[in-house]
């Protein structure tokens, strides 16, 4: 009988001594699903619980649309010999006389270089006067000139040249191979032509974003789009803006994963599965695939809609619940999206704190034994 007490008082001893040694702060990745569950609003928390079903998905499957307005994909492709206001031309005339208004003696051709078009889109030409040259073609400013000195000299023949063309030109920034100022030229009267005249961008198409800034108005469209949908390669304009840069948004991976840390999106949509095989996946040996949190505040609307309110104001602390091993969970969690500043974390599982304190007592056991062997007990 007294060995059968001594043997209670001893598991009592072992359970009493388990239970301090898990309540000591023994090391853990972060809240477990219970604490997670205790923190809801409906338990006086902070944050809404909520387990991600076909419905959850369909309001919260927001993706903000990244494309030009119509203010850029209306404007027409621009003649690449349109003359415009900063233009450089060359002129070369010739007199059908020995003597002309404009050549010297014994000559017959006067060439004028270096006419540059002023800000009103003018340039002026001795004998023919001041001559409106933007919005005109070479060719067609030529004409004009000619009919101008037809009055005054017999026979006159224009050649007209662009020497230098400011005013047509762009300037490309960022991630690309060639960043410069490009002439808009007949192949490349397009953003995705310019794009491949300065070299292609210099990181993966899918997280590459083009911005345009056209004066006032600035316009972001992503290159796969451009390359994809032939409406979004917009045309282009003198002093358009092109700034090449790679997807800022992210989100956090903590908890029993692959890796804890901050991760940039490798495409336009990400998905719950996705976010986790970039970090890894689950550890095996920690996660519980029951308790996996996305973590983000949602508006107003979204989150009156899903919780079938309508008195909810400002951003709301949504807490979303995965469970992979649910015969949908997988679907689930290929379905629901992940957006920018969202912070996907893993639980541990129950057992993995119940491991780490048999950890410490053996621990424990084989100190105090070597202690005894040293002490020659």
């Amino acid at each position: 009988m007294s060995s059968k007490i001594t043997r209670g008082v001893r598991l009592a001893s072992l359970f009493v001594l388990l239970v301090a040694v898990g309540s000591c702060g023994l090391p853990r990745a972060g809240p477990n699903k219970r604490e997670i569950f205790a923190s809801s609003v409906q338990r006086q928390g902070d944050a809404f619980i909520v387990t991600i079903n076909e419905r959850v998905i369909q309001y919260t499957s927001v993706t903000p649309i990244i494309d030009f307005d119509d203010k850029f994909k209306k404007a027409g492709k621009v003649g690449s010999d349109t003359i415009r206001p900063g233009d450089v031309l060359g002129l070369t005339i010739w007199e059908n006389v020995s003597d002309g208004l404009l050549a010297g003696q014994s000559q017959n051709s006067t060439n004028l270089q270096e006419i540059q078009v002023d800000s009103s889109g003018s340039i002026f030409v001795p004998y023919a006067g001041r001559i409106k040259a933007s919005g005109h073609t070479p060719d067609q400013l030529r004409l004009i000139i000619t009919s101008k000195l037809d009055a005054q000299t017999p026979d006159p023949q224009v050649l007209v040249r662009r020497l230098a063309g400011d005013g047509s030109s762009i300037s490309i920034m960022g991630k690309v191979a060639g960043q410069g100022i490009y002439p808009i030229e007949a192949t490349t009267r397009t953003l995705a032509a310019m794009l491949a005249k300065a070299g292609g961008v210099t990181i993966e198409p899918e997280v590459a974003q083009i911005n345009v800034t056209r004066g006032g108005l600035t316009g972001k469209a992503w290159l796969v789009d451009l390359i994809d949908n032939p409406a979004a390669d917009i045309a282009l304009r003198p002093g358009d803006r092109i700034f090449v840069e790679q997807d800022r948004r992210s989100f956090t991976a903590l908890g029993a994963t692959g890796t804890q840390t901050r991760i940039p999106f490798n495409s336009q949509k990400l998905s719950a599965i996705e976010a986790l095989a970039q970090v890894g996946g689950l550890n095996s040996n920690l996660a519980d695939p029951t308790g996996i949190f996305i973590l983000r505040e949602e508006p107003p609307e979204i989150a009156n809609a899903l919780l079938g309110r309508n008195d909810l104001i400002g951003n709301q602390r949504f807490a979303y619940v995965l469970d992979l091993t649910e015969p949908s969970g997988m679907f689930m969690g290929r379905d629901f999206q992940i957006r920018d500043g969202d912070t996907v974390y893993v639980t541990e599982a129950p057992f993995v704190q119940w491991n780490k304190t048999l950890g410490v007592l053996n621990s424990g056991i084989g100190t105090g034994s070597a202690l005894k062997t040293i002490s020659g007990g």
